[in-house]
């Protein structure tokens, strides 16, 4: 039988539960507040932008007459919303560029009513001995699946890399998905986001292995390095522009190009075209439209049919290397720079 209920309380009960002493959010069972800034602003974040956030549960008991709330799960989210509304501290530009450098009391009227009338859903129990609470809280942090690596770095940071990569991810998704470069399954285990994550770090460091993307988080996860994540998502975004101009993703579908190591290549060689960044060490380049790009990478796709099946006779010892650095070892660095050389050296020498 159901023994608790389920409500939502605006921002504004927590505020004045907590002003009147009758909200306690460190209950001896509960761990003390350790999230970081990045954490923090992220949340508030969430807020500004309407989101929903997952419930609290708290217990209510009756004091001397009065009502006071216990937080048994929860407590980390509502301290930071009550220090923001303290002005402790503000919002980061990687999270919100409208309200970056803002704490409370910066924000317009409207966007504070806002804030203060956010609600939050909340499981409820009444009068709960100890034990009780200290069962629910063990079944609260039983079920849940073990995190794959993407989603385990999503948990770790909060910083702009983070956040710059689930913006990323989540736009390009469907073109990801319709050009058969991801999976429905990889996508529900944050696969657009692991994606976004390798090429925006070749954006930012250069062509490196797949295994260097927590390292990517780690190092741009400090505000230091906002601007140059910024830069390289604005690069991002022309550098799919231009595979959508180039490609249909039905059409990219069609080709060798869907598969996401040999995608990693097309994207890297079309930001070296673009911004010559990253360096591929190509001595010439050249600026194709997207009608001549399209001409050079489905002659590479039909060459590397061609040479699969054993029909490919004049494809020489780049070629050679460009399939066997496609079927072995594919997320390596060497092997990534070695295919990403090869389709910009095919740029270079196009001629229409």
């Amino acid at each position: 039988m159901k023994n608790f209920d389920t409500r939502a309380y605006s921002i504004s009960d927590f505020a004045e539960w907590n002003a009147a002493g009758r909200l306690v959010l460190d209950p001896n069972f509960q761990r003390r507040s350790v999230w970081s800034r990045q954490a923090k602003s992220y949340l508030i974040d969430t807020i500004l932008r309407g989101k929903p956030m997952p419930k609290v549960l708290i217990t209510q008991s009756l004091v001397d007459g009065k009502s006071v709330r216990t937080v048994v799960d929860g407590q980390q989210r509502l301290r930071a919303i009550l220090e923001f509304l303290d002005n402790t501290f503000s919002v980061l530009r990687g999270h919100n560029e409208e309200f970056a450098g803002h704490v409370y009391d910066d924000l317009p009227d409207e966007v504070k009513k806002s804030f203060w009338q956010y609600e939050i859903g909340v499981d409820v129990l009444f009068e709960t001995e100890l034990s009780e609470l200290l069962d629910t809280f063990a079944r609260l942090n039983t079920y849940s699946v073990k995190l794959n690596e993407t989603e385990l770095l999503n948990a770790t940071y909060l910083g702009g890399f983070k956040t710059t990569a689930h913006q990323i991810g989540h736009r390009f998704a469907a073109y990801w998905l319709d050009a058969r470069v991801l999976t429905q399954p990889k996508v529900a285990r944050m696969g657009e986001v692991e994606l976004s994550a390798d090429l925006l770090g070749a954006l930012l460091d250069g062509v490196s292995a797949k295994k260097q993307i927590p390292s990517l988080y780690k190092k741009y996860d400090s505000e230091e390095y906002e601007p140059d994540v910024a830069r390289a998502a604005k690069r991002f975004s022309a550098v799919m522009a231009f595979i959508g101009e180039t490609y249909d993703p039905q059409d990219l579908a069609l080709t060798n190009f869907n598969r996401v190591h040999l995608f990693y290549s097309l994207f890297v060689s079309l930001a070296h075209m673009l911004f010559q960044s990253p360096d591929l060490d190509v001595s010439e380049y050249r600026s194709l439209t997207p009608k001549e790009v399209r001409l050079v990478l489905d002659g590479i796709s039909a060459e590397y049919d061609e040479y699969v099946r054993g029909d490919l006779r004049t494809g020489g010892e780049s070629m050679d290397r460009f399939v066997e650095a496609s079927r072995r070892a594919t997320t390596d660095q060497d092997k990534r720079l070695l295919r990403s050389h090869f389709i910009s050296q095919r740029f270079a020498s196009f001629h229409p």
